[in-house]
């Protein structure tokens, strides 16, 4: 395929997917009557994916990583578009055309949503390629049991369970009945594949130096925020649901749509690192995020604590605990960013401390030398240290310059 023709690809899946999305948007709220902008918002992050990719095959068509972002965009904007189609068709009795059939085909299509995601994104990425060919059987493998599983929900005979509704797969086949029952063991072979394809990746970070290193260290990052923001709902919603007896609180569910956007950090991470722009921002990037939450929830608590305990000591005025809590604050929060930014800086962004002591000795060592050949010297060992350039010189005019 030549670059155009794959250009135009790309322009026609993104297409597939904005198309998708915006129907199925447009079909829940006409047909469906269900209005959440929380969930419009949420439906369209994932609109990153397909952009993402997008940008990566307009410069490098060659990368299976753009392509596998466009499918999974054109999936996912083909499985919104089906699903209230084939829900009002169904359910409510809307008539609709063909209805069966779009919820049969778009019932499983979750199946390689997410399993392109899980696997070759994360054994190809950064470059589209295996880290070795000792690796091709795991995706054989895997593209093997994404298909085999999808071919099961779709082709299984039996009810379409969906919501309420409890139609006959009209694409379901009886004589595969038997086969399709040992096919249904491919759904958890999906997880075993998944964990394969990410130790490939820890395999390639271990090897990779230099810009390859710097690239899965910005997906790496992203995977955690996005993981780890998932665990802690997952916690807080069994804290309520088991331990606490009780459903969970309004803000839960805001808590929970919420977090549908930290989808759109995994396609921003994979273009920043394929494209390379922006890539080598990563330590300051994480350097910068970790002292902003030190730094908030250090002043939110000693905010909360201040107005707590001035309130009790002055229970009939409330306005001085607010303002003597305001002022203490302010008070604080320049000593604190100074102190937690050196902190973390220290530990994720190593080269900027290492170049901010390094300019605070010679800045001290300035003020007490008078040789000049001995602050030309200090100069270029500075130099070198903290910009690192191919070359580095110091001209100095002479007398004759001076005067004139």
């Amino acid at each position: 395929m030549s670059d155009g023709a794959a250009c135009r690809l790309a322009w026609a899946a993104l297409a597939l997917s904005v198309i998708g999305l915006l129907t199925g948007i447009g079909l829940e709220a006409g047909l469906l009557h269900r209005t959440s902008v929380l969930g419009m918002l949420g439906k369209l992050t994932f609109l990153a994916f397909p952009v993402a990719g997008l940008l990566i095959a307009r410069r490098q068509p060659r990368n299976r990583i753009a392509w596998i972002l466009l499918a999974v965009g054109a999936v996912v904007g083909v499985g919104e578009a089906s699903e209230p189609y084939a829900e009002y068709g169904l359910d409510h009795g809307g008539g609709l055309p063909a209805a069966a059939y779009v919820a049969a085909i778009s019932g499983g299509l979750w199946v390689p949503a997410i399993g392109l995601l899980g696997t070759f994104l994360v054994l190809l990425f950064p470059d589209g390629r295996l880290p070795s060919p000792r690796w091709r059987p795991l995706a054989r493998l895997s593209g093997a049991t994404i298909a085999l599983a999808y071919a099961t929900f779709t082709l299984a005979p039996g009810p379409l369970e969906l919501n309420d509704s409890a139609v006959t797969n009209p694409l379901g086949i009886g004589l595969l009945e038997p086969a399709l029952k040992w096919l249904f063991f491919a759904l958890p072979v999906l997880p075993l594949c998944m964990l394969g394809c990410a130790a490939g990746l820890v395999v390639r970070f271990r090897r990779a130096a230099g810009v390859e290193r710097l690239q899965l260290k910005w997906l790496a990052a992203a995977g955690s925020v996005v993981m780890s923001s998932y665990l802690a709902l997952m916690i807080l919603s069994w804290r309520y649901d088991r331990v606490g007896g009780a459903g969970s609180p309004p803000w839960m569910d805001v808590l929970d749509n919420a977090v549908v956007f930290l989808f759109v950090l995994i396609p921003i991470s994979i273009a920043v690192a394929v494209l390379r722009y922006g890539l080598y921002g990563l330590d300051r990037l994480i350097s910068r995020t970790l002292s902003y939450v030190v730094i908030s929830g250090t002043l939110l608590l000693t905010y909360l604590a201040g107005v707590t305990t001035i309130s009790r000591l002055t229970p009939n005025d409330s306005s001085i605990a607010v303002a003597a809590s305001t002022l203490a604050v302010a008070a604080l929060f320049q000593p604190l960013r100074r102190r937690v930014q050196a902190a973390i800086d220290r530990r994720f962004n190593r080269a900027r401390y290492d170049a901010d002591r390094t300019l605070e000795t010679f800045r001290a060592r300035l003020r007490e030398e008078v040789d000049l050949d001995a602050v030309r010297a200090d100069l270029l060992h500075v130099v070198r240290e903290t910009v690192q350039p191919v070359s580095v010189g110091v001209w100095l005019r002479s007398d004759a310059e001076r005067t004139t």
